[in-house]
């Protein structure tokens, strides 16, 4: 439209030109590292990480060819190459229409880029890689390598800036928090309780997040991963709230728990041993450490306090850049058995022992840290007791 206001290259982009050059640069020497010539890049993760692209519209195809030698271009549905120009700086957008194949413009691209007897490689875990895509791309390009984790790598430990934008999505965590808190009275909903924790957190600043909270009541409260269905809260009531909020696709995660009334006995005793538990993994919380040492501090507090079959899950993960289906970045790290990733100062992880009695209750605690140089630094500030109402 004539007079219509320009969008310009990296208006809204998070970072500065020079951070992301910085980061295909140190892509581009993992991939060289790992003899792969070119990179085709699907996860929209690794794509933010690299480019700064982010958009709820990732359900159409994209992907990001990463060239150890050359430009990068990026291959995005004509309606995002808007969206892309405002948050990146990249000067190669092919864009694609609705009526276009975008996996013939990916295999020319790609195979241009490789040369003739370049190795192509590709995530083979991503979520955002389904069977067709790959078959295709495998009948055009021949044999892939699997690229796996070779930009996850390089997101484990952030930058000074990445902590600062996680630590301020902490702040929107803690507003919806303590909102929920306040929203858990005899009569009111699981629906009230989460509309105010979402509302208090938006408010703060949060955008859109990557993924819903988790947070119910009574005997929906021993069901993991349980979420608000519009039950109303009774006396005597356990409610379980997990939320996570986002600045700049960085997420930050608080888990909570509160009673609505006088908890019983055995779930103040689950709940002493999930605060102990979190004090394990956070004392083993220090660079030198792996990500196993951190849960098996944990796993010895449960064990002890004779929960062990009720506690069969990881510890912890990495936390950062989030787009749906999660709000943790698992592909990053885990602690958890067997992993033995030493930790580093900047990691970020999520750290949320929780214990239920399935199908009546769960009780949880759990703070977003950052690793220091001698230890961690805890990014929340809402209590951690059992908050009874």
């Amino acid at each position: 439209m004539t007079g219509a206001p320009a969008v310009h290259l990296g208006q809204e982009a998070a970072f500065s030109r020079a951070v992301f050059d910085g980061r295909v640069t140190a892509a581009r020497a993992a991939l060289a590292a790992r003899g792969i010539d070119v990179m085709v890049v699907t996860g929209p993760e690794n794509i933010f990480y690299l480019t700064g692209q982010q958009t709820p519209g990732y359900y159409t195809f994209q992907a990001l060819v990463l060239p150890v030698s050359g430009e990068p271009r990026f291959i995005v549905r004509q309606l995002e190459s808007m969206n892309c120009r405002a948050n990146t700086y990249l000067d190669d957008l092919v864009a694609y229409g609705d009526g276009d194949d975008p996996l013939a413009l990916l295999s020319d691209i790609t195979r241009k880029a490789a040369g003739p007897t370049g190795k192509v490689g590709i995530d083979k875990r991503g979520w955002f890689l389904p069977i067709g895509v790959y078959e295709t791309l495998q009948g055009t390009l021949g044999d892939m390598v699997d690229a796996a984790g070779v930009i996850e790598s390089l997101r484990a430990v952030k930058s000074p800036e990445e902590v600062a934008k996680i630590a301020q999505a902490a702040r929107y965590v803690d507003a919806g928090i303590a909102a929920g808190y306040d929203a858990i009275t005899a009569g009111a909903t699981e629906n009230d309780m989460v509309a105010a924790m979402l509302e208090a957190a938006v408010r703060a600043g949060s955008e859109y997040l990557g993924m819903e909270p988790l947070a119910s009541s009574g005997p929906r409260s021993g069901v993991p991963h349980g979420t608000w269905k519009r039950r109303r809260f009774e006396a005597g009531d356990p409610v379980f709230l997990e939320m996570a909020a986002c600045h700049d696709r960085y997420h930050a995660v608080l888990m909570r728990s509160a009673w609505l009334g006088t908890p019983p006995d055995d779930a103040l005793r689950m709940m002493d041993a999930c605060q102990r538990a979190l004090d394990a993994a956070l004392g083993a919380m220090k660079p030198g450490n792996t990500c196993e040492q951190v849960h098996e501090a944990a796993q010895a507090v449960i064990d002890a306090a004779g929960y062990t079959d009720a506690y069969r899950k990881r510890t912890g993960y990495s936390v950062g850049i989030s787009f749906a289906p999660d709000w943790g970045e698992w592909q990053v790290a885990s602690l958890f058995t067997g992993i033995k990733t030493e930790l580093k100062p900047g990691m970020v992880f999520h750290v949320p022992p929780a214990l239920r009695l399935y199908g009546a209750y769960t009780v949880g605690v759990s703070e977003t840290v950052v690793v220091t140089e001698d230890g961690y630094r805890a990014l929340g500030t809402i209590p951690r007791d059992l908050r009874v109402i």
